[in-house]
């Protein structure tokens, strides 16, 4: 597995291991003693200290005493070619996530805090420096062998070199990885550590090292792989299905973090190439749960029988979760779109006034932030701590980041929008380009403007085409492209469209993954979340200041910081967002009275063993990769 001129992890004298050219472990640890050891803690929080105590039983938006069997199906879009979620290359099987124990588990009602799982203790330098993982001796992989220090050596090894761009963000930030034992293991950051650092070294899955000993880590794989955690692959049928079964001796079943979790007997997951179908699927019955992100669908897509009868449940759920930023993404690698004036030219073609009012019914909230729906969205002029991170920088940034706040622009929503265009056209003169027959041409080379909007979604068809019949009226030709799922990630993978309708979602606690959407590192490695391509050194160094935030509200100011500059780059249209969760299931699914506000906690619903009342709340189970985006 190991690559040629990449360093492996290796055993030390006195039975540590490290990564070449570091020191013995001994030695460092007997440093390290001479210092007051940190107290162990039951828990970690990115600011302050968890919500739970020490002795909780179980998390507040659960049944401790839900009922175990069933079966549930769920239904997901494109297809699969890989059952290993944590390597770059294929797209991997919906649901992989369930196999495979983290060292710890997120609390999905607290913004950020975790709790001990493969661990059952940790230990954190005052100034997290360095965070130390004492594994439960109790914790299995599926064919009974235990889960030691080796494991998580190999594991972040794999995902350090080999893993997805999200892993290699982050672990490329751990100077040291050594083994104090056979249960224990140390992360050191060195000097400069991101505060955020530790807590995410916590949602690293353990791998089996003795099972991946004679595979290669970096190949798609479709044999079901070892796991710990409590599902495993029953059944695997390319390309259509993926079915679970629940481990009947899951090591962990009693553990505060999972219990009244993991309920279902057996979770499928069916692939349909197309939402339509999917839809009518549902409604036939094929699968059990669905959450509803096309608006017009759930206005008048569920008027059936079973709706009305109860059969089908259909609700509305408020959440506090970040909506981040979905909208028309700009290629900036294209020549055409690497000028600024012409990106801004081409927003005040997308009238999202009247798109919300003739396709959506008034249904969404316009995006003006990167971190929608989040007290980290800028407002306003910049003030205080946000003004002094940008300070420094004001000759080299646009003066719109100083001296107005950012709106996308708008429209009286009646479908002639000529001021916008007009604006449109200035910035496009101003730019170099001039209307010559009709059509938009460079004023040096008389090539003309003209690109393609690459979707995945039928449902995004109306939306484009609306906004390129306003391009045309510019002189801009633009063609709308519907293509299979696979085909597009391949694309964009690859980064080969001009523009794309992306979302790129958020938290409450936005670190090192903005390095991997807005990092220059990134911007030409295949497979990373840069979709638009940015390369701005200021961008860069306000993502630095970011994930070195050493306080909540400073974190809050800085992300106002790096949302201002990214706006007034235009990379990016915005589109729209919401506040709701809008689900369908059958009745014959239930769940907790609590459901918590930061997460979609499907682990904890359960199948009803006789029918019973509907439930009054719903959730969705927790995605993987790519959010879901919101459809028209």
């Amino acid at each position: 597995m190991a690559r040629r001129g990449t360093p492996t992890a290796r055993p030390a004298a006195g039975g540590g291991w490290l990564l070449p050219g570091l020191l013995p472990w001994t030695l460092i640890w007997t440093m390290a003693a001479a210092a007051a050891d940190p107290a162990p803690r039951h828990g970690l929080a990115l600011f302050g200290e968890p919500a739970y105590p020490s002795d909780f039983a179980h998390f507040d938006y659960v049944n401790p005493d839900a009922p175990k069997g069933g079966k549930v199906v769920l239904a997901e879009l494109g297809s699969y070619t890989t059952l290993n979620p944590y390597m770059f290359k294929g797209t991997p099987a919906a649901g992989m996530e369930r196999v495979f124990d983290t060292l710890m588990v997120e609390s999905e009602d607290e913004p950020f805090s975790s709790y001990p799982l493969v661990a059952e203790a940790v230990e954190l330098a005052a100034d997290r420096s360095w965070v130390e993982f004492t594994l439960r001796p109790e914790a299995r992989f599926h064919d009974g062998s235990p889960i030691t220090a080796d494991d998580v050596l190999f594991t972040v090894e794999a995902l350090k070199y080999l893993g997805t761009p999200e892993f290699r963000a982050y672990l490329r930030n751990v100077d040291e990885v050594e083994r104090l034992g056979p249960h224990r293991v140390r992360f050191d950051f060195g000097h400069g550590a991101i505060h955020e650092l530790p807590y995410m070294i916590g949602r690293l899955p353990v791998l089996p090292a003795a099972w991946w000993a004679g595979r290669e880590f970096g190949d798609t794989l479709l044999e079901p792989p070892l796991g710990s955690g409590p599902y495993r692959v029953a059944r695997v049928n390319p390309g259509r299905s993926i079915t679970y079964e629940r481990v009947a001796d899951y090591w962990g079943a009693d553990l505060p973090v999972n219990r009244g979790r993991h309920n279902f007997d057996t979770i499928r997951h069916d692939y349909y190439r197309d939402t339509t179908v999917a839809l009518e699927a549902f409604k036939a019955g094929e699968y059990d749960f669905r959450e509803e992100v096309s608006a017009r669908a759930w206005a008048t897509g569920y008027r059936i029988p079973a709706a009305a009868a109860g059969d089908i449940v259909l609700e509305e759920i408020p959440h506090a979760l970040p909506q981040g930023m979905q909208g028309f993404f700009f290629n900036t690698r294209r020549p055409f779109f690497a000028d600024k004036r012409v990106r801004r030219a081409i927003g005040h073609a997308f009238d999202f006034q009247w798109i919300n009012r003739n396709l959506f019914s008034g249904a969404y909230r316009r995006a003006a932030s990167f971190f929608s729906h989040s007290p980290l969205a800028a407002r306003g002029r910049p003030e205080g701590e946000e003004l002094a991170v940008l300070e420094p920088y004001r000759n080299s940034l646009p003066p719109e980041v100083f001296n107005q706040p950012y709106q996308p622009s708008t429209s009286d929503g009646s479908g002639h929008p000529r001021m916008k265009l007009r604006k449109a056209s200035w910035l496009l003169r101003d730019a170099g380009w001039v209307v010559r027959g009709g059509r938009l041409v460079n004023g040096r080379t008389f090539r003309p403007l003209e690109f393609e909007i690459m979707l995945v979604h039928p449902l995004y068809e109306k939306v484009a085409l609306h906004f390129a019949r306003n391009l045309e009226r510019l002189g801009i030709k633009v063609e709308v492209t519907t293509v299979d799922p696979v085909l597009y990630a391949r694309r964009l993978a690859t980064f080969d469209f001009d523009m794309v309708v992306d979302r790129v979602g958020q938290s409450l606690a936005p670190g090192m993954e903005q390095r991997e959407y807005w990092g220059s590192a990134e911007a030409y490695m295949d497979g990373s979340r840069n979709i638009a391509g940015v390369r701005d050194t200021m961008v860069d160094t306000l993502i630095g200041k970011l994930i070195t935030a050493p306080t909540w509200d400073s974190l809050v100011q800085r992300a106002r910081a790096l949302d201002r500059v990214l706006l007034w780059g235009h990379y990016v249209i915005p589109h729209w967002y919401d506040t709701r969760h809008r689900v369908a299931y059958w009745r014959r699914l239930a769940h907790p009275e609590t459901l918590p506000e930061y997460g979609l906690a499907f682990s904890a619903w359960w199948v009803e063993p006789a029918p019973g009342p509907s439930a009054t709340t719903a959730a969705a189970d927790a995605a993987t990769g790519r959010p879901a985006a919101i459809h028209p």
